[in-house]
Parts: structure tokens; C-alpha cells; sequence
């Protein structure tokens, strides 16, 4: 998984619409709605979740391997190296919150990562 903190996953934009991603992707495994109240796009290996307007807010992909920049980072080894880099990080119902990476994972849950839009990091903070 590459992430451009807030500005991409993979490439792919957070400025994309829920219509431009099914154009790109085709329809996805399964269409729901969280416990948040966004709409979920499953596609397997990603699961691209939006408000009702369209905006784009998270992203959650396997992540083996989580590239930021010129950086790699295995995922067992994320959480300190996010404890090493983001002073600003903080724990909420489970996951780690990295706002200077744009990310939230749970150590414990196996390889998966949630890239999120940079207004997102707010929301989570109120949890």
C-alpha cells in the first residue's frame, strides 16, 4: 500500500468520486452502510468508504507493506514506527491514529490500514 498522506492511496486521489471509482473498478463484492453512516465499497482487497455527498473518507487495504514517501515500513512494525515518528499520535476505540501519516490500524488485527482524508483526523479525535 503507497500513501501519499491525504492526498492519495495506491495513486488513486481522495478527491475521486463514488461514481469515478465504480467507473475505474467496476461494482464492487458488496455495498453497505457503517456503523458511522458511511456507504462501504468492498472490493476484497479494498474497502473505499464515503459520505452521502460523495466525498471520499477512508480507504482500507491490506497492507503487507506500508510505503509513505520514500519509506517502507512492514506492518509489524508500524506501530513503533509510528510511536518513533508522530508525536501527535493517539489511540481510539482500538487503533492507532497516525495524523501526520493519514492513518488508522488496529497492531492486533493483522495487516490492514485505513488511509484517511485529512478532515477525518478530527472526527476520530472526538471519538
Amino acid at each position: 500500500m503507497r500513501i501519499d498522506p491525504y492526498l492519495s492511496v495506491d495513486g488513486m486521489p481522495f478527491t475521486i468520486s463514488e461514481a469515478a471509482l465504480r467507473l475505474q473498478f467496476g461494482a464492487p463484492l458488496e455495498v453497505s452502510r457503517s456503523m458511522v453512516g458511511l456507504n462501504e465499497l468492498d472490493y476484497g482487497e479494498a474497502v473505499y468508504r464515503f459520505q452521502d455527498n460523495g466525498r471520499l473518507e477512508e480507504v482500507t487495504k491490506r497492507a503487507h507493506v506500508l510505503h509513505i514517501a520514500t519509506v517502507a515500513v512492514p506492518f509489524d512494525t508500524l506501530a513503533a514506527f509510528i510511536a518513533a515518528t508522530d508525536p501527535g499520535r493517539f489511540e481510539r476505540a482500538g487503533f492507532i491514529v497516525s495524523p501526520r501519516c493519514g492513518i488508522a490500524f488496529v497492531p492486533a488485527q493483522g495487516p490492514w490500514v485505513t488511509a484517511l482524508a485529512r478532515h477525518c483526523i478530527d472526527s476520530w479525535r472526538s471519538l
